[in-house]
């Protein structure tokens, strides 16, 4: 018995989609926990604040090279699993 090839054409998207929607969502979170330490920190102990400050901007500089790359896959699994299926 063979598979219907419109469940493979569905599920993957989905499953590439779930797959940039984590990544990108842990990166945002991680984003969101140090720049509240930074801001926290920055009343009692402003150096460790500065030191956090120059993580944060690293960690922002990397998500953005990140989320580039993870959409040029997404695209680039989908338009190949798409044409697997034309």
């Amino acid at each position: 018995m063979t598979r219907h090839p419109t469940n493979s054409l569905l599920i993957r998207p989905l499953a590439l989609g779930v797959r940039l929607t984590a990544n990108l969502t842990a990166g945002h979170l991680l984003i969101q926990l140090i720049s509240t330490a930074t801001i926290t920190l920055f009343t009692t102990i402003p150096v460790v604040s500065l030191l956090t400050l120059l993580i944060l901007l690293l960690l922002t500089i990397l998500e953005v090279a990140v989320a580039i790359i993870q959409a040029y896959v997404f695209v680039l699994l989908l338009s190949l699993y798409l044409q697997e299926n034309i």
